[in-house]
Protein backbone atom coordinates (compact mmCIF):
# COMPACT_ATOMS: atom_id res chain seq x y z
CA UNK A 1 0.00 0.00 0.00
CA UNK A 2 1.02 3.58 -0.43
CA UNK A 3 1.53 6.09 2.31
CA UNK A 4 -1.18 8.34 0.95
CA UNK A 5 -4.79 8.04 2.09
CA UNK A 6 -7.20 8.69 -0.81
CA UNK A 7 -10.53 10.22 -0.19
CA UNK A 8 -13.13 7.87 1.25
CA UNK A 9 -10.82 5.79 3.41
CA UNK A 10 -10.87 6.01 7.16
CA UNK A 11 -10.37 3.99 10.27
CA UNK A 12 -14.03 4.20 11.21
CA UNK A 13 -16.42 1.29 11.20
CA UNK A 14 -17.17 0.05 7.73
CA UNK A 15 -20.14 1.91 6.23
CA UNK A 16 -22.76 0.43 3.94
CA UNK A 17 -22.65 1.05 0.19
CA UNK A 18 -26.28 2.02 -0.36
CA UNK A 19 -28.07 0.54 -3.37
CA UNK A 20 -31.79 0.00 -3.75
CA UNK A 21 -33.47 -3.31 -2.97
CA UNK A 22 -34.58 -3.71 -6.61
CA UNK A 23 -31.00 -3.36 -7.80
CA UNK A 24 -29.86 -5.86 -5.16
CA UNK A 25 -32.35 -8.41 -6.48
CA UNK A 26 -31.40 -7.64 -10.10
CA UNK A 27 -27.69 -8.15 -9.34
CA UNK A 28 -28.41 -11.39 -7.48
CA UNK A 29 -30.58 -12.69 -10.34
CA UNK A 30 -27.96 -11.84 -12.96
CA UNK A 31 -25.26 -13.47 -10.84
CA UNK A 32 -27.35 -16.63 -10.50
CA UNK A 33 -28.16 -16.84 -14.20
CA UNK A 34 -24.47 -16.56 -15.15
CA UNK A 35 -23.39 -19.09 -12.51
CA UNK A 36 -21.96 -22.45 -13.67
CA UNK A 37 -24.05 -24.19 -10.98
CA UNK A 38 -27.32 -22.71 -12.29
CA UNK A 39 -28.52 -25.91 -13.98
CA UNK A 40 -27.76 -28.00 -10.91
CA UNK A 41 -29.72 -25.61 -8.71
CA UNK A 42 -32.66 -25.62 -11.13
CA UNK A 43 -32.66 -29.43 -11.19
CA UNK A 44 -32.64 -29.66 -7.40
CA UNK A 45 -35.34 -26.98 -7.24
CA UNK A 46 -37.59 -29.01 -9.53
CA UNK A 47 -37.07 -32.08 -7.34
CA UNK A 48 -37.83 -29.99 -4.24
CA UNK A 49 -41.03 -28.65 -5.77
CA UNK A 50 -42.16 -32.20 -6.50
CA UNK A 51 -41.44 -33.28 -2.91
CA UNK A 52 -43.24 -30.23 -1.50
CA UNK A 53 -46.33 -30.96 -3.65
CA UNK A 54 -46.33 -34.60 -2.49
CA UNK A 55 -45.95 -33.42 1.10
CA UNK A 56 -48.93 -31.09 0.72
CA UNK A 57 -50.98 -33.99 -0.64
CA UNK A 58 -49.91 -36.13 2.33
CA UNK A 59 -50.93 -33.40 4.74
CA UNK A 60 -54.34 -33.16 3.07
CA UNK A 61 -54.73 -36.90 3.60
CA UNK A 62 -53.68 -36.46 7.22
CA UNK A 63 -56.21 -33.66 7.66
CA UNK A 64 -59.00 -35.84 6.25
CA UNK A 65 -57.93 -38.60 8.63
CA UNK A 66 -58.86 -36.35 11.59
CA UNK A 67 -62.62 -36.67 11.03
CA UNK A 68 -63.00 -40.50 11.13
CA UNK A 69 -60.36 -40.81 13.85
CA UNK A 70 -61.96 -38.35 16.30
CA UNK A 71 -65.44 -39.54 15.39
CA UNK A 72 -64.40 -43.08 16.36
CA UNK A 73 -63.25 -41.68 19.71
CA UNK A 74 -66.54 -39.85 20.14
CA UNK A 75 -68.48 -43.10 19.42
CA UNK A 76 -66.03 -45.23 21.45
CA UNK A 77 -65.69 -47.44 18.35
CA UNK A 78 -62.54 -49.52 19.08
CA UNK A 79 -62.36 -51.46 15.74
CA UNK A 80 -62.64 -48.24 13.74
CA UNK A 81 -60.12 -46.60 16.08
CA UNK A 82 -57.55 -49.36 15.28
CA UNK A 83 -58.24 -49.07 11.55
CA UNK A 84 -57.60 -45.32 11.71
CA UNK A 85 -54.33 -45.90 13.61
CA UNK A 86 -53.21 -48.17 10.76
CA UNK A 87 -54.14 -45.48 8.25
CA UNK A 88 -52.17 -42.97 10.29
CA UNK A 89 -49.10 -45.24 10.16
CA UNK A 90 -49.25 -45.34 6.34
CA UNK A 91 -49.71 -41.57 6.01
CA UNK A 92 -47.06 -40.74 8.63
CA UNK A 93 -44.57 -43.15 7.01
CA UNK A 94 -45.18 -41.53 3.63
CA UNK A 95 -44.65 -38.06 5.10
CA UNK A 96 -41.55 -39.19 7.00
CA UNK A 97 -39.94 -40.45 3.80
CA UNK A 98 -40.75 -37.16 2.07
CA UNK A 99 -39.32 -35.18 5.00
CA UNK A 100 -36.02 -37.10 4.84
CA UNK A 101 -35.71 -36.62 1.07
CA UNK A 102 -36.60 -32.93 1.39
CA UNK A 103 -33.95 -32.42 4.07
CA UNK A 104 -31.30 -33.89 1.77
CA UNK A 105 -32.47 -31.75 -1.14
CA UNK A 106 -32.53 -28.65 1.10
CA UNK A 107 -28.90 -29.21 2.08
CA UNK A 108 -27.89 -29.93 -1.51
CA UNK A 109 -29.56 -26.75 -2.75
CA UNK A 110 -27.83 -24.70 -0.02
CA UNK A 111 -24.50 -26.31 -0.97
CA UNK A 112 -24.86 -25.40 -4.64
CA UNK A 113 -26.01 -21.88 -3.73
CA UNK A 114 -22.97 -21.43 -1.49
CA UNK A 115 -20.63 -22.73 -4.18
CA UNK A 116 -22.08 -20.51 -6.90
CA UNK A 117 -22.24 -17.35 -4.78
CA UNK A 118 -18.79 -17.75 -3.23
CA UNK A 119 -17.12 -18.41 -6.57
CA UNK A 120 -18.94 -15.51 -8.20
CA UNK A 121 -17.97 -12.99 -5.49
CA UNK A 122 -14.33 -14.14 -5.48
CA UNK A 123 -14.22 -13.97 -9.29
CA UNK A 124 -15.61 -10.43 -9.24
CA UNK A 125 -13.16 -9.46 -6.47
CA UNK A 126 -10.01 -10.76 -8.18
CA UNK A 127 -10.70 -9.46 -11.68
CA UNK A 128 -8.63 -6.81 -13.45
CA UNK A 129 -7.36 -5.08 -10.28
CA UNK A 130 -10.86 -4.38 -9.00
CA UNK A 131 -9.96 -5.42 -5.45
CA UNK A 132 -7.01 -3.03 -5.26
CA UNK A 133 -8.92 -0.16 -6.82
CA UNK A 134 -11.78 -0.70 -4.38
CA UNK A 135 -9.34 -0.71 -1.44
CA UNK A 136 -8.13 2.72 -2.58
CA UNK A 137 -11.45 4.32 -3.44
CA UNK A 138 -13.94 2.89 -0.92
CA UNK A 139 -13.99 1.64 2.69
CA UNK A 140 -15.72 -1.51 1.39
CA UNK A 141 -12.39 -2.71 0.03
CA UNK A 142 -10.43 -2.34 3.28
CA UNK A 143 -11.68 -5.49 5.06
CA UNK A 144 -13.79 -7.48 2.59
CA UNK A 145 -13.12 -10.92 4.11
CA UNK A 146 -16.41 -11.11 6.03
CA UNK A 147 -18.46 -10.28 2.94
CA UNK A 148 -16.50 -12.85 0.92
CA UNK A 149 -16.82 -15.61 3.52
CA UNK A 150 -19.35 -15.27 6.32
CA UNK A 151 -21.89 -13.05 4.56
CA UNK A 152 -21.78 -15.16 1.38
CA UNK A 153 -22.36 -18.29 3.47
CA UNK A 154 -25.28 -16.77 5.35
CA UNK A 155 -26.87 -15.35 2.21
CA UNK A 156 -26.77 -18.67 0.34
CA UNK A 157 -28.10 -20.68 3.28
CA UNK A 158 -30.80 -18.18 4.22
CA UNK A 159 -31.92 -17.69 0.60
CA UNK A 160 -32.36 -21.44 0.25
CA UNK A 161 -34.17 -21.82 3.56
CA UNK A 162 -36.50 -18.85 3.13
CA UNK A 163 -37.32 -19.64 -0.50
CA UNK A 164 -38.21 -23.25 0.30
CA UNK A 165 -40.27 -22.10 3.29
CA UNK A 166 -42.15 -19.53 1.20
CA UNK A 167 -42.93 -22.02 -1.58
CA UNK A 168 -44.04 -24.64 0.93
CA UNK A 169 -46.24 -22.15 2.77
CA UNK A 170 -47.82 -20.99 -0.50
CA UNK A 171 -48.63 -24.53 -1.61
CA UNK A 172 -50.12 -25.40 1.78
CA UNK A 173 -52.15 -22.20 1.71
CA UNK A 174 -53.62 -23.00 -1.70
CA UNK A 175 -54.26 -26.62 -0.73
CA UNK A 176 -56.00 -26.01 2.61
CA UNK A 177 -58.00 -22.89 1.79
CA UNK A 178 -60.31 -25.08 -0.28
CA UNK A 179 -60.61 -27.60 2.56
CA UNK A 180 -61.34 -24.89 5.13
CA UNK A 181 -63.78 -23.10 2.83
CA UNK A 182 -65.77 -26.27 2.27
CA UNK A 183 -65.90 -27.11 5.98
CA UNK A 184 -67.09 -23.63 6.99
CA UNK A 185 -69.53 -22.94 4.13
CA UNK A 186 -73.27 -23.00 4.65
CA UNK A 187 -73.14 -22.14 8.36
CA UNK A 188 -75.71 -19.53 9.43
CA UNK A 189 -74.95 -17.15 12.33
CA UNK A 190 -77.83 -16.16 14.60
CA UNK A 191 -77.51 -12.91 16.54
CA UNK A 192 -80.78 -12.12 18.27
CA UNK A 193 -83.45 -11.98 15.58
CA UNK A 194 -80.89 -11.57 12.82
CA UNK A 195 -79.47 -14.42 10.80
CA UNK A 196 -76.65 -14.17 8.28
CA UNK A 197 -74.17 -16.38 6.47
CA UNK A 198 -70.48 -15.72 5.69
CA UNK A 199 -69.28 -18.10 2.95
CA UNK A 200 -66.04 -19.75 4.09
CA UNK A 201 -66.01 -17.67 7.28
CA UNK A 202 -63.09 -19.68 8.76
CA UNK A 203 -60.90 -18.72 5.78
CA UNK A 204 -61.61 -15.04 6.44
CA UNK A 205 -60.95 -15.57 10.13
CA UNK A 206 -57.53 -17.08 9.37
CA UNK A 207 -56.68 -14.24 6.98
CA UNK A 208 -57.75 -11.61 9.51
CA UNK A 209 -55.80 -13.23 12.32
CA UNK A 210 -52.61 -13.58 10.25
CA UNK A 211 -52.95 -9.99 8.92
CA UNK A 212 -53.12 -8.58 12.43
CA UNK A 213 -50.05 -10.60 13.40
CA UNK A 214 -48.14 -9.43 10.30
CA UNK A 215 -49.03 -5.78 10.88
CA UNK A 216 -47.96 -5.97 14.51
CA UNK A 217 -44.65 -7.65 13.53
CA UNK A 218 -43.92 -4.93 10.97
CA UNK A 219 -44.60 -2.18 13.46
CA UNK A 220 -42.45 -3.75 16.17
CA UNK A 221 -39.59 -5.15 14.08
CA UNK A 222 -39.04 -2.54 11.36
CA UNK A 223 -35.59 -1.60 12.80
CA UNK A 224 -34.17 -5.11 12.52
CA UNK A 225 -32.81 -4.79 8.96
CA UNK A 226 -30.82 -1.65 9.77
CA UNK A 227 -29.53 -3.02 13.08
CA UNK A 228 -28.39 -6.26 11.46
CA UNK A 229 -26.60 -4.39 8.67
CA UNK A 230 -24.76 -2.18 11.16
CA UNK A 231 -23.92 -5.18 13.31
CA UNK A 232 -22.30 -7.04 10.41
CA UNK A 233 -20.29 -3.94 9.50
CA UNK A 234 -18.93 -3.66 13.04
CA UNK A 235 -18.30 -7.41 13.22
CA UNK A 236 -16.20 -7.04 10.06
CA UNK A 237 -14.30 -4.14 11.64
CA UNK A 238 -13.54 -6.24 14.75
CA UNK A 239 -12.42 -9.19 12.65
CA UNK A 240 -10.11 -6.96 10.62
CA UNK A 241 -8.53 -5.57 13.82
CA UNK A 242 -7.93 -9.09 15.11
CA UNK A 243 -6.36 -10.13 11.80
CA UNK A 244 -4.13 -7.06 11.73
CA UNK A 245 -3.01 -7.76 15.26
CA UNK A 246 -2.21 -11.38 14.46
CA UNK A 247 -0.20 -10.36 11.38
CA UNK A 248 1.88 -7.87 13.40
CA UNK A 249 2.43 -9.68 16.71
CA UNK A 250 6.21 -9.29 16.57
CA UNK A 251 6.07 -5.52 16.01
CA UNK A 252 3.50 -5.12 18.78
CA UNK A 253 5.58 -7.20 21.20
CA UNK A 254 8.78 -5.30 20.38
CA UNK A 255 7.05 -1.99 21.03
CA UNK A 256 5.43 -3.41 24.19
CA UNK A 257 2.19 -2.24 22.73
CA UNK A 258 -0.06 -5.07 23.91
CA UNK A 259 -1.97 -2.83 26.32
CA UNK A 260 -2.57 -0.17 23.68
CA UNK A 261 -3.65 -2.73 21.10
CA UNK A 262 -5.84 -4.51 23.64
CA UNK A 263 -7.66 -1.24 24.32
CA UNK A 264 -8.18 -0.73 20.58
CA UNK A 265 -9.68 -4.20 20.21
CA UNK A 266 -11.83 -3.71 23.31
CA UNK A 267 -13.18 -0.55 21.68
CA UNK A 268 -14.18 -2.60 18.62
CA UNK A 269 -15.78 -5.21 20.89
CA UNK A 270 -17.73 -2.42 22.64
CA UNK A 271 -19.10 -1.32 19.25
CA UNK A 272 -20.23 -4.87 18.45
CA UNK A 273 -21.73 -5.42 21.90
CA UNK A 274 -23.68 -2.15 21.65
CA UNK A 275 -25.29 -3.28 18.38
CA UNK A 276 -25.99 -6.76 19.71
CA UNK A 277 -27.66 -5.17 22.73
CA UNK A 278 -29.92 -3.16 20.39
CA UNK A 279 -30.61 -6.31 18.39
CA UNK A 280 -31.47 -8.26 21.53
CA UNK A 281 -33.96 -5.60 22.62
CA UNK A 282 -35.54 -5.45 19.14
CA UNK A 283 -35.89 -9.26 19.05
CA UNK A 284 -37.30 -9.26 22.57
CA UNK A 285 -39.97 -6.76 21.58
CA UNK A 286 -40.73 -8.80 18.47
CA UNK A 287 -41.14 -11.92 20.61
CA UNK A 288 -44.09 -10.27 22.38
CA UNK A 289 -45.86 -10.37 19.02
CA UNK A 290 -44.69 -13.68 17.56
CA UNK A 291 -44.95 -15.70 20.77
CA UNK A 292 -48.22 -14.04 21.79
CA UNK A 293 -49.94 -14.82 18.50
CA UNK A 294 -48.36 -18.28 18.60
CA UNK A 295 -49.96 -19.14 21.92
CA UNK A 296 -53.29 -17.72 20.83
CA UNK A 297 -53.14 -20.01 17.77
CA UNK A 298 -53.68 -22.98 20.11
CA UNK A 299 -57.27 -21.93 20.84
CA UNK A 300 -58.26 -19.51 18.06
CA UNK A 301 -59.05 -22.26 15.47
CA UNK A 302 -61.34 -24.04 17.92
CA UNK A 303 -62.96 -20.75 18.96
CA UNK A 304 -63.69 -19.82 15.34
CA UNK A 305 -65.09 -23.28 14.52
CA UNK A 306 -67.04 -23.63 17.79
CA UNK A 307 -70.23 -21.81 16.63
CA UNK A 308 -70.85 -24.48 13.99
CA UNK A 309 -70.04 -27.28 16.45
CA UNK A 310 -72.36 -25.99 19.17
CA UNK A 311 -75.08 -25.39 16.58
CA UNK A 312 -74.93 -29.10 15.78
CA UNK A 313 -73.99 -28.70 12.12
CA UNK A 314 -70.46 -30.02 12.69
CA UNK A 315 -69.37 -33.27 14.37
CA UNK A 316 -66.48 -33.51 16.81
CA UNK A 317 -64.32 -35.09 14.12
CA UNK A 318 -65.17 -32.32 11.68
CA UNK A 319 -64.37 -29.78 14.41
CA UNK A 320 -60.89 -31.25 14.81
CA UNK A 321 -60.52 -31.45 11.05
CA UNK A 322 -61.51 -27.78 10.76
CA UNK A 323 -59.10 -26.77 13.51
CA UNK A 324 -56.26 -28.65 11.80
CA UNK A 325 -57.07 -27.09 8.42
CA UNK A 326 -57.29 -23.64 10.05
CA UNK A 327 -53.84 -24.18 11.56
CA UNK A 328 -52.41 -25.11 8.17
CA UNK A 329 -53.91 -22.01 6.54
CA UNK A 330 -52.90 -19.82 9.44
CA UNK A 331 -49.35 -21.24 9.51
CA UNK A 332 -48.99 -20.56 5.80
CA UNK A 333 -50.35 -17.03 6.16
CA UNK A 334 -48.21 -16.22 9.18
CA UNK A 335 -45.02 -17.54 7.54
CA UNK A 336 -43.96 -13.93 7.11
CA UNK A 337 -44.62 -13.23 10.79
CA UNK A 338 -42.67 -16.24 11.98
CA UNK A 339 -39.76 -15.34 9.71
CA UNK A 340 -39.77 -11.57 10.09
CA UNK A 341 -36.46 -11.45 11.95
CA UNK A 342 -34.94 -13.96 9.49
CA UNK A 343 -36.15 -11.89 6.53
CA UNK A 344 -34.68 -8.76 8.10
CA UNK A 345 -31.39 -10.60 8.61
CA UNK A 346 -31.51 -11.87 5.03
CA UNK A 347 -32.14 -8.38 3.64
CA UNK A 348 -29.21 -7.01 5.63
CA UNK A 349 -26.92 -9.78 4.36
CA UNK A 350 -28.19 -9.34 0.80
CA UNK A 351 -27.40 -5.63 1.03
CA UNK A 352 -23.83 -6.29 2.22
CA UNK A 353 -23.02 -8.92 -0.40
CA UNK A 354 -24.75 -7.34 -3.39
CA UNK A 355 -23.50 -3.84 -2.57
CA UNK A 356 -19.97 -5.26 -2.40
CA UNK A 357 -20.45 -6.98 -5.76
CA UNK A 358 -21.93 -3.82 -7.27
CA UNK A 359 -19.00 -1.76 -5.99
CA UNK A 360 -16.56 -4.24 -7.57
CA UNK A 361 -18.32 -4.11 -10.94
CA UNK A 362 -18.44 -0.31 -10.74
CA UNK A 363 -14.62 -0.34 -10.49
CA UNK A 364 -14.52 -1.06 -14.23
CA UNK A 365 -15.86 2.45 -14.79
CA UNK A 366 -14.11 4.03 -11.82
CA UNK A 367 -12.58 7.39 -12.51
CA UNK A 368 -11.12 9.63 -9.80
CA UNK A 369 -12.71 12.99 -9.34
CA UNK A 370 -11.03 15.52 -11.57
CA UNK A 371 -8.28 14.36 -13.96
CA UNK A 372 -6.44 11.04 -14.00
CA UNK A 373 -3.26 9.46 -15.27
CA UNK A 374 -4.11 7.64 -18.50
CA UNK A 375 -2.24 4.50 -19.52
CA UNK A 376 -2.13 3.70 -23.22
CA UNK A 377 -0.62 0.52 -24.65
CA UNK A 378 1.34 1.47 -27.75
CA UNK A 379 2.97 -0.45 -30.56
CA UNK A 380 6.43 1.09 -30.21
CA UNK A 381 9.16 -0.43 -28.06
CA UNK A 382 9.37 2.54 -25.72
CA UNK A 383 7.80 4.05 -22.62
CA UNK A 384 6.90 7.72 -22.88
CA UNK A 385 5.64 10.23 -20.31
CA UNK A 386 3.23 12.90 -21.58
CA UNK A 387 2.80 15.82 -19.14
CA UNK A 388 2.48 13.41 -16.22
CA UNK A 389 1.66 14.75 -12.77
CA UNK A 390 1.08 12.43 -9.82
CA UNK A 391 -1.31 13.51 -7.06
CA UNK A 392 0.00 12.22 -3.73
CA UNK A 393 -2.94 13.36 -1.60
CA UNK A 394 -6.20 13.59 -3.53
CA UNK A 395 -9.02 15.49 -1.87
CA UNK A 396 -12.19 15.28 -3.93
CA UNK A 397 -11.56 17.03 -7.23
CA UNK A 398 -8.51 18.85 -5.88
CA UNK A 399 -5.01 17.75 -4.90
CA UNK A 400 -3.13 18.76 -1.78
CA UNK A 401 0.31 17.45 -2.78
CA UNK A 402 1.57 16.55 -6.26
CA UNK A 403 4.84 15.88 -8.05
CA UNK A 404 6.15 15.39 -11.57
CA UNK A 405 9.28 14.52 -13.52
CA UNK A 406 11.69 17.41 -13.80
CA UNK A 407 12.72 16.35 -17.30
CA UNK A 408 10.04 17.33 -19.84
CA UNK A 409 8.23 14.32 -21.33
CA UNK A 410 11.09 11.79 -21.14
CA UNK A 411 11.07 8.71 -23.35
CA UNK A 412 12.64 5.40 -22.26
CA UNK A 413 13.78 3.20 -25.15
CA UNK A 414 14.19 -0.54 -25.23
CA UNK A 415 17.36 -1.85 -23.57
CA UNK A 416 17.98 1.31 -21.49
CA UNK A 417 18.89 1.44 -17.80
CA UNK A 418 17.04 4.26 -16.10
CA UNK A 419 17.03 5.37 -12.48
CA UNK A 420 14.24 7.65 -11.24
CA UNK A 421 15.09 9.54 -8.07
CA UNK A 422 13.31 12.35 -6.32
CA UNK A 423 13.31 15.21 -3.84
CA UNK A 424 13.09 14.49 -0.14
CA UNK A 425 9.54 13.68 0.99
CA UNK A 426 8.26 12.55 -2.40
CA UNK A 427 6.45 9.21 -2.30
CA UNK A 428 8.21 7.55 -5.23
CA UNK A 429 6.08 4.42 -4.86
CA UNK A 430 3.12 6.34 -6.26
CA UNK A 431 4.93 6.62 -9.61
CA UNK A 432 5.57 2.87 -9.45
CA UNK A 433 1.85 2.30 -8.80
CA UNK A 434 0.85 4.73 -11.55
CA UNK A 435 2.99 2.87 -14.09
CA UNK A 436 1.30 -0.38 -12.98
CA UNK A 437 -2.16 1.15 -13.37
CA UNK A 438 -2.88 1.02 -9.63
CA UNK A 439 -2.80 4.77 -8.85
CA UNK A 440 -4.96 6.85 -11.23
CA UNK A 441 -4.86 10.12 -9.29
CA UNK A 442 -3.03 12.77 -11.29
CA UNK A 443 -2.98 13.99 -14.87
CA UNK A 444 -1.27 13.35 -18.17
CA UNK A 445 -0.68 10.06 -19.93
CA UNK A 446 1.90 7.28 -20.10
CA UNK A 447 2.50 5.41 -23.35
CA UNK A 448 3.46 1.83 -22.48
CA UNK A 449 5.46 -0.52 -24.71
CA UNK A 450 3.69 -3.37 -26.45
CA UNK A 451 5.68 -5.94 -24.45
CA UNK A 452 4.58 -6.98 -20.98
CA UNK A 453 6.13 -5.07 -18.09
CA UNK A 454 7.09 -6.93 -14.91
CA UNK A 455 6.78 -4.87 -11.72
CA UNK A 456 8.97 -5.85 -8.75
CA UNK A 457 7.86 -4.30 -5.42
CA UNK A 458 9.96 -4.06 -2.27
CA UNK A 459 8.12 -7.01 -0.78
CA UNK A 460 6.65 -9.51 -3.20
CA UNK A 461 3.58 -11.64 -2.54
CA UNK A 462 4.30 -15.27 -1.66
CA UNK A 463 1.16 -17.43 -1.74
CA UNK A 464 0.76 -20.12 0.88
CA UNK A 465 1.48 -23.60 -0.46
CA UNK A 466 4.38 -25.39 -2.15
CA UNK A 467 7.58 -23.39 -2.60
CA UNK A 468 7.46 -23.82 -6.39
CA UNK A 469 4.08 -22.03 -6.42
CA UNK A 470 5.50 -19.15 -4.36
CA UNK A 471 8.55 -18.92 -6.60
CA UNK A 472 6.68 -18.97 -9.92
CA UNK A 473 3.65 -16.85 -8.92
CA UNK A 474 1.65 -15.87 -10.91
CA UNK A 475 2.84 -18.39 -13.51
CA UNK A 476 1.63 -22.00 -13.32
CA UNK A 477 3.78 -24.47 -11.40
CA UNK A 478 4.18 -26.55 -14.56
CA UNK A 479 5.60 -23.65 -16.60
CA UNK A 480 9.22 -24.56 -15.79
CA UNK A 481 11.08 -27.80 -15.15
CA UNK A 482 12.74 -28.69 -11.85
CA UNK A 483 16.14 -28.29 -13.53
CA UNK A 484 15.34 -24.72 -14.63
CA UNK A 485 14.02 -23.85 -11.18
CA UNK A 486 17.07 -25.33 -9.48
CA UNK A 487 19.41 -23.38 -11.78
CA UNK A 488 17.60 -20.10 -10.97
CA UNK A 489 17.68 -20.76 -7.22
CA UNK A 490 21.35 -21.63 -7.37
CA UNK A 491 22.15 -18.43 -9.26
CA UNK A 492 20.49 -16.25 -6.60
CA UNK A 493 22.17 -18.16 -3.75
CA UNK A 494 19.18 -20.22 -2.56
CA UNK A 495 20.41 -23.63 -3.67
CA UNK A 496 19.35 -25.18 -0.33
CA UNK A 497 15.71 -24.49 -1.19
CA UNK A 498 15.80 -26.83 -4.19
CA UNK A 499 15.01 -29.67 -1.79
CA UNK A 500 11.85 -27.91 -0.57
CA UNK A 501 10.06 -27.19 -3.85
CA UNK A 502 7.04 -29.29 -2.88
CA UNK A 503 7.00 -28.34 0.80
CA UNK A 504 3.92 -26.44 2.01
CA UNK A 505 4.57 -23.45 4.29
CA UNK A 506 3.87 -19.78 4.96
CA UNK A 507 6.92 -18.71 2.98
CA UNK A 508 6.39 -15.03 3.71
CA UNK A 509 7.03 -15.85 7.38
CA UNK A 510 9.57 -18.61 6.96
CA UNK A 511 11.90 -16.67 4.67
CA UNK A 512 13.72 -13.49 5.72
CA UNK A 513 13.37 -10.29 3.72
CA UNK A 514 16.65 -10.86 1.85
CA UNK A 515 15.64 -14.42 0.96
CA UNK A 516 12.25 -13.24 -0.28
CA UNK A 517 13.89 -10.70 -2.59
CA UNK A 518 16.33 -13.34 -3.84
CA UNK A 519 13.32 -15.55 -4.58
CA UNK A 520 11.75 -12.68 -6.55
CA UNK A 521 14.91 -12.38 -8.64
CA UNK A 522 14.87 -16.14 -9.27
CA UNK A 523 11.39 -15.54 -10.71
CA UNK A 524 12.90 -12.86 -12.99
CA UNK A 525 15.58 -15.22 -14.23
CA UNK A 526 12.96 -17.80 -15.11
CA UNK A 527 10.49 -15.47 -16.81
CA UNK A 528 13.06 -13.25 -18.57
CA UNK A 529 10.76 -10.23 -19.18
CA UNK A 530 11.67 -7.53 -21.70
CA UNK A 531 10.71 -4.65 -19.38
CA UNK A 532 11.23 -4.56 -15.61
CA UNK A 533 10.30 -1.78 -13.18
CA UNK A 534 11.83 -2.02 -9.69
CA UNK A 535 10.51 -0.17 -6.65
CA UNK A 536 13.64 0.47 -4.57
CA UNK A 537 14.18 -3.28 -4.15
CA UNK A 538 17.79 -2.89 -2.92
CA UNK A 539 16.80 -0.71 0.02
CA UNK A 540 17.36 -2.23 3.49
CA UNK A 541 19.09 -5.42 2.29
CA UNK A 542 22.38 -6.89 3.45
CA UNK A 543 25.45 -5.77 1.44
CA UNK A 544 26.04 -9.32 0.19
CA UNK A 545 22.45 -9.52 -1.06
CA UNK A 546 22.69 -6.11 -2.74
CA UNK A 547 25.88 -7.15 -4.49
CA UNK A 548 24.36 -10.42 -5.72
CA UNK A 549 21.17 -8.73 -6.97
CA UNK A 550 23.12 -5.98 -8.71
CA UNK A 551 25.17 -8.65 -10.47
CA UNK A 552 22.00 -10.40 -11.63
CA UNK A 553 20.59 -7.10 -12.95
CA UNK A 554 23.71 -6.58 -15.03
CA UNK A 555 23.12 -9.99 -16.64
CA UNK A 556 19.65 -9.02 -17.89
CA UNK A 557 21.07 -7.61 -21.12
CA UNK A 558 17.91 -7.99 -23.18
CA UNK A 559 15.65 -6.30 -20.63
CA UNK A 560 14.90 -2.62 -20.13
CA UNK A 561 15.46 -1.80 -16.45
CA UNK A 562 13.73 1.08 -14.68
CA UNK A 563 14.74 1.52 -11.05
CA UNK A 564 12.65 3.86 -8.90
CA UNK A 565 14.68 4.67 -5.79
CA UNK A 566 17.99 5.90 -4.40
CA UNK A 567 20.13 2.72 -4.38
CA UNK A 568 23.78 3.61 -5.02
CA UNK A 569 24.55 0.02 -5.96
CA UNK A 570 22.25 0.21 -8.98
CA UNK A 571 23.82 3.49 -10.06
CA UNK A 572 27.36 2.19 -9.68
CA UNK A 573 26.66 -1.12 -11.44
CA UNK A 574 24.39 0.02 -14.27
CA UNK A 575 25.50 3.64 -14.95
CA UNK A 576 21.84 4.48 -15.68
CA UNK A 577 20.27 7.56 -17.17
CA UNK A 578 18.89 9.65 -14.31
CA UNK A 579 15.39 11.14 -14.08
CA UNK A 580 14.22 13.28 -11.17
CA UNK A 581 10.90 13.73 -9.41
CA UNK A 582 10.13 17.18 -8.05
CA UNK A 583 7.29 18.45 -5.88
CA UNK A 584 4.88 20.96 -7.34
CA UNK A 585 4.23 24.19 -5.43
CA UNK A 586 1.19 23.89 -3.20
CA UNK A 587 -1.78 26.07 -4.06
CA UNK A 588 -2.97 27.93 -0.95
CA UNK A 589 -6.55 27.09 -0.01
CA UNK A 590 -9.23 29.54 -1.05
CA UNK A 591 -10.52 31.80 1.70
Amino acid sequence: MTNAEPQGRSGAAEPTYEIGFKRQIAIAAASFWESPVRNRILLVSAALLTIILLTAYGQILLNRWNAPFYNSLERRDLPEFIVQLENFAYIAGFLLLLNVVQTWLNQTAALYMREGLSRDIVDQWLTDRRAYRLSLSSPLGVNPDQRLHEDARKLSEMTTSLTIGLVQATILLVSFIGVLWQLSSGFVFHVGDTSFSIPGYMVWGAIFYASIASLASNLVGFRLTRINAERYAREADLRFSLMRTNENLEAIALARGEENQRQRIHSKIDDVVALIRQLAMALTNLTWVTAGFGWLALVVPTLIASPAYFAGTMSFGELMMSAAAFNQVHSALRWYVNNFDSIADWKATLLRVMSFRAALVDMDDFRPEGSEVLLERGTAEQLAFRSVTICAKPNGNSCEHAFRLREPDPVINVGERVMINGDQGINRKLLFDALAGLWPWGSGSIDLPEQEILFVPQLDYLPEGPLRDALLFPAAASAFSDEEIAAALTRVGLHELTKSLDEHARWDRRLEKDEQMLLAFANLLLRRPKWIVFNDVLEGLEPETVERLSSIMSELQEATLIYIGRAGAFYDTMSPRLLHLEALPQTPPAL
